[in-house]
């Protein structure tokens, strides 16, 4: 296998109308495959702007089962360009049962699985727990033409043991779709930079690069402020937009895994047998 990958990340904005955001996402993936893209991520819930600003039964509505229209177009997409694509929708997996989602289709066309977002957060518009189901799919890594890959939906991303369990199962490219902007009850705050600094601090303690895609624009009462980037395994930042719509192009040379793991032996020193406390959902008590 070709140790040189080369990234591709869409950051875009969403209307209100579906399909139009739909047809949007193709173009842009024609277009960043024909920049030399081989790997192709979406933002999370890429085809619709994000339903949990609000609590509205009708929200539902937007789920669509694994085997929808969209999704079987983008299988032929990826089988038409040759790219690996991820894209994250929302799922109808059941009735009454949903989930975030993102599907992975190699390079040929064929579906390789679905990861559904475990960490599922709620707070001031971001009211996840009304809409989605925490994932069942556990943290899968996908095995692709150009390389091992892991994905971390959103609220997934801020935490260390995904990152940790993904990398322990050979990912080598940890993809993290997200959705994050404003804080309303925070107006004055932007999490643009702690988010950039906790998602690329994973490939330095796991030794592996790091995609993480986020949106841009005004959508309703919130502001989301893109910051797409791609790090290496030692944390810098190779490239990343700014909070327009664009698509980042990167090629990254695998074999800086090993220079990474070499020079940092996290992975050799472990103490996993001292790390019982991590099973415990609460914090110990101070006595």
């Amino acid at each position: 296998m070709n140790e040189k990958v080369t990234i591709g990340l869409i950051q875009g904005k969403c209307g209100e109308n579906i399909p139009d955001n739909v047809q949007y996402h193709i173009e842009k993936i024609r277009e960043t495959a024909a920049q030399g893209a081989q790997i192709i991520c979406l933002q999370e819930l890429f085809n619709a702007q994000y339903v949990a600003q609000t609590v509205c039964v009708k929200g539902y509505e937007q789920a669509e089962p694994i085997d929808n229209p969209t999704l079987q177009t983008m299988s032929q997409l990826a089988q038409e360009l040759e790219v690996v694509l991820i894209v994250p929708f929302y799922e109808k997996a059941g009735r009454g049962l949903y989930f975030n989602s993102a599907a992975v289709y190699d390079a040929d066309g064929s579906y390789l699985g679905t990861t559904r977002k475990n960490h599922i957060p709620d707070g001031p518009q971001y009211h996840e727990k009304y809409y989605f189901t925490p994932g069942n799919t556990g943290y899968p890594v996908y095995e692709t033409r150009y390389g091992k890959i892991g994905i971390g939906i959103c609220w997934d991303e801020w935490f260390p043991e995904v990152a940790r369990i993904l990398a322990l199962q050979g990912a080598e490219i940890l993809f993290y779709p997200s959705a994050i902007g404003s804080e309303p009850d925070h107006p004055e705050l932007s999490t643009r930079y702690s988010w950039e600094k906790a998602i690329s601090a994973h490939g330095i303690s796991n030794g592996v690069f790091i995609a993480a895609v986020n949106r841009v624009g005004q959508e309703k009462d919130m502001t989301f402020y893109g910051g797409s980037f791609v790090s290496n395994p030692l944390g810098n930042i190779l490239q990343s937009l700014d909070d327009e719509e664009g698509i980042l192009i990167q090629k990254i040379d695998k074999s800086e895994i090993d220079f990474a793991r070499n020079l940092l032996q996290f992975m050799r020193d472990r103490r996993p047998d001292t790390y019982g406390l991590l099973l415990q959902k609460e914090a110990l008590s101070q006595k």
